[in-house]
């Protein structure tokens, strides 16, 4: 019998779930920023291999370097910089460096060999410039993407909008089984944080274990692959920047391993960090733990 993704657990909570939560307005931390990051380049497309898939169409995974191009992260913009030339032709992704909404459409951006075609703009969320607001996104939060003078937001979007919009390889299905799947675990990326989340705010493990146990589940749904829809996808990129923040905090805070009696969970979490482009935008693990003790140590007073 096929497994399939329990959706009963998340739609019993998902009229909880703004319709816009898919951008960073604040995050919890301003991070310091790593040191130089290397890209692995590889093969026919910066941080991925391409090659055919069963029904001729292109697939993109992980690869082996061959090679590197070095990447060096420019510091977040504060009240006091300057703005960044806008309108004036260069595609620039505004983001946070804490915020896990921002680091899907980073993740995207760099899983698309693209860093050398969409600028990244980092904001400092907790001294943000006035002219992000009023020049470059009225709403005021990250992320956002300016393209052919648009500037556009909400992070699910701008995955799907970059890996449309952008050459490189594609990071989403066009078998129709997968389609459907994809679309159904986007649609619950929201409900599953809250249910995480919620979890921690109210000490109930049972919710999150639940919520966990449905990743697993989801990623027993296609064999030819580690990842949700088999090949490395848009699904996996809107679940991992979660999922690098619960995993060190539940294994450090609640003695807890998100991963146990999880095995396919367990190898997916493997086979991600696997990924340069999503390597790239990953904090140190002591951040996420701070970041989030501070969060809940505030939220319970």
């Amino acid at each position: 019998m096929a497994a399939t993704f329990n959706l009963s657990y998340y739609q019993a909570i998902a009229h909880s779930i703004p319709n816009n939560n898919t951008n960073c307005k604040i995050c919890y931390s301003t991070p310091k920023l790593q040191p130089l990051f290397i890209r692995k380049q590889s093969f026919f497309h910066g941080n991925l291999q391409i090659r055919p898939g069963n029904s001729g169409n292109v697939q993109a995974v992980s690869a082996m370097a061959s090679g590197n191009v070095k990447e060096v992260l420019p510091p977040a913009l504060d009240s006091s910089s300057d703005p960044p030339a806008i309108f004036d032709g260069t595609p620039k992704l505004y983001i946070s460096y804490s915020c896990p909404f921002a680091q899907r459409a980073w993740i995207t951006r760099n899983c698309k060999g693209l860093q050398d075609i969409i600028k990244l703009v980092p904001i400092n969320l907790r001294n943000r410039p006035t002219w992000y607001k009023e020049k470059v996104y009225p709403k005021n939060k990250v992320p956002s993407l300016e393209h052919n003078n648009e500037v556009k937001g909400e992070s699910l979007d701008l995955i799907r909008y970059i890996d449309s919009n952008f050459d490189g390889p594609s990071l989403f299905p066009d078998d129709p089984a997968k389609i459907e799947f994809a679309e159904e675990l986007l649609s619950f990326t929201g409900s599953f944080s809250k249910a995480v989340i919620s979890s921690l705010e109210e000490n109930k493990m049972n919710e999150a274990g639940a919520a966990f146990d449905d990743i697993e589940t989801a990623l027993s749904k296609f064999g030819d692959g580690p990842f949700f829809l088999g090949q490395f996808s848009l699904v996996d990129i809107a679940y991992v920047p979660f999922i690098e923040r619960y995993k060190p905090y539940f294994s450090e805070v609640k003695n807890y391993d998100i991963t146990k009696g999880r095995p396919k969970f367990a190898v997916w979490i493997e086979e991600m960090n696997k990924i340069e482009g999503y390597k790239q935008t990953q904090r140190d693990p002591k951040e996420h733990i701070e970041t989030y003790k501070k969060r809940f140590s505030e939220s319970s007073v």
